[in-house]
């Protein structure tokens, strides 16, 4: 059973990290010219890997998935809605960012030895999902509730 003070500490934690993809997204969102490309050029150690997604036919698909996956995760988290499913999605983003930003054993500079900002962003979103932190002032306390998520046994793992 999560004490009063966790929840309270979950949904504090929960509502940065909605703030953290919802910054993010007001950049890239509602920019026409937003494009993952700039980002992905400066990539050292799998910059082969990444070169795929730079190409001119599936750099406009990925940088609308960047951009709108940002907005997206960032309102689940805010609301609480579906925070099971998001929060490991925004967690598997930001373990591709931080191979991005991977110039080993550097992350982005030589302040960052395997360990940055991204590796503590993955973290607190795998807790958010581990206690299931969209119960606490979130809509997916009053999902689950839901006839249809009852009777549908793969909604179960989703809402809690």
């Amino acid at each position: 059973m999560t004490s009063t003070l966790d929840q309270k500490f979950l949904v504090v934690l929960r509502f940065l990290m909605a703030w953290t993809f919802i910054y993010a997204a007001s950049h890239q969102a509602f920019d026409p010219n937003f494009s993952i490309v700039g980002f992905l050029d400066h990539t050292k150690t799998f910059h082969g890997f990444f070169s795929i997604f730079t190409g001119p036919e599936i750099a406009p698909v990925f940088s609308f998935l960047v951009a709108w996956g940002h907005l997206a995760i960032g309102l689940s988290l805010l609301s609480g809605c579906l925070v099971r499913l998001s929060a490991p999605v925004g967690a598997a983003i930001l373990f591709l960012y931080w191979m991005a930003h991977m110039d080993f054993p550097f992350i982005s500079d030589r302040n960052n030895f395997i360990v940055d900002y991204h590796i503590v962003y993955i973290t607190v979103l795998l807790y958010l999902t581990a206690k299931n932190a969209g119960q606490y002032l979130g809509l997916d306390a009053w999902l689950k509730t839901l006839p249809v998520v009852r009777q549908h046994t793969l909604l179960k793992p989703i809402l809690g």
